[in-house]
């Protein structure tokens, strides 16, 4: 039985909207199960239907079935006010993070001869707040991600010698994920060498891999639609004192916010666990991202740990914790973890190894 549309409705419910019109690629799939590239979602009190044109048809009738699946021919102009033929007044929800002033003007245009009594009323993060909380059966296939994730990058990292590129090492993680079922990769995998590294999402390039420097690779796998999200920082040969510092600060920092994060507390305060430490050890300014992110269907959802986020954090939301220090002209580190908050903490998904900078070996 589907719980997710039941829930939804409850939030429509509470919030005044006859009907919402959904169009965000994941709240669509989330929702429906269909994971095709175009289509709407119209959700009513007692009728869901899924839009979409004639090369997904048979897709969406067969993936989603509680929806009624609605065949879109033409321009806008030329189905929606069929679409919304049985909406007679009231409000109409709209995703205002995805639609553009363009396609609004153009729905505001047709809805004002179409169904005169019903109104726009923007939307934001209904569905978000629903995805944030993941099932038993979104959690296996991100933890079958992240466990994919975490033996592809240690076949890689054991191969790593100075004089292979960015670009060398970053195709033979892609290429080792898809070969072991991965489906598309939830974002671009980053390796960052020397000063590269310095930059938080900077793309491979053909520079050479040398000896004594940072090696920052960010990279992620997808199964069953779902995301892991995985950062680790490497040295080649035996850690340098300034390496040994900055690594043991965020290494330190991580390990904190572990410890630290509870079920209720907000994203703010998660954040604050590790950004003290690394403001203490001197590298504050060089800490500019947030501590992080959820992580499901998209690579990048609620919840937020970051220094504004207010939001409360709550068992079964999965969340990246990935403190970071960049130097400019030297490099960074960032080490990455998924987690899940689990009866009332976080339970890490991510198992590769971590570096033990007192002698250069590995650790879990």
């Amino acid at each position: 039985m589907n719980t997710r549309l039941p829930a939804l409705r409850q939030k429509m419910l509470t919030d005044g909207l006859d009907a919402i019109l959904i169009s965000q690629p994941e709240n669509r799939l989330y929702l429906s199960g269909f994971d095709g590239s175009s289509g709407y979602l119209l959700i009513t009190a007692d009728r869901a239907t899924l839009a979409t044109d004639f090369r997904y048809t048979e897709q969406a009738s067969s993936q989603a079935q509680d929806f009624v699946t609605f065949e879109t021919r033409g321009p806008l102009t030329g189905w929606l006010p069929e679409l919304v033929s049985g909406l007679s007044s009231g409000k109409l929800g709209f995703e205002a993070n995805h639609v553009t002033f363009a396609f609004h003007r153009q729905m505001s245009e047709i809805l004002q001869t179409a169904v005169p009594g019903l109104s726009l009323a923007p939307v934001e993060g209904m569905v978000e707040s629903l995805r944030a909380v993941k099932d038993p059966t979104e959690l296996r296939f991100i933890t079958a991600a992240a466990e994919l994730g975490d033996r592809v990058f240690e076949e890689v990292a054991a191969a790593i010698r100075p004089g292979m590129t960015e670009k060398e090492i970053a195709w033979q993680l892609e290429s080792r994920l898809r070969q072991r079922g991965s489906e598309r990769m939830p974002f671009d995998i980053i390796v960052a060498s020397g000063p590269n590294a310095a930059l938080p999402h900077h793309h491979p390039s053909d520079r050479q891999i040398q000896p004594a420097e940072t090696i920052v690779v960010d990279m992620g796998a997808r199964l069953g639609g779902y995301c892991s999200d995985l950062s680790r920082t490497l040295w080649l040969g035996p850690p340098d004192d300034t390496f040994a510092r900055v690594y043991g600060t965020v290494l330190e920092a991580q390990s904190a916010a572990i410890e630290g994060i509870r079920h209720g507390m907000t994203g703010h305060e998660a954040d604050r666990l590790a950004r003290d430490i690394i403001q203490q050890a001197g590298y504050g300014d060089a800490f500019g991202h947030s501590l992080g992110h959820g992580v499901g269907l998209a690579a990048h959802e609620e919840p937020r740990l970051s220094p504004n986020a207010t939001g409360a954090l709550e068992n079964g939301m999965v969340f990246s914790i990935e403190p970071g220090i960049y130097l400019s002209g030297w490099g960074g580190v960032r080490i990455e973890d998924l987690a899940v908050m689990d009866n009332g903490g976080p339970r890490l998904l991510s198992r590769a190894q971590k570096l033990d900078t007192s002698g250069g070996k590995g650790q879990t």
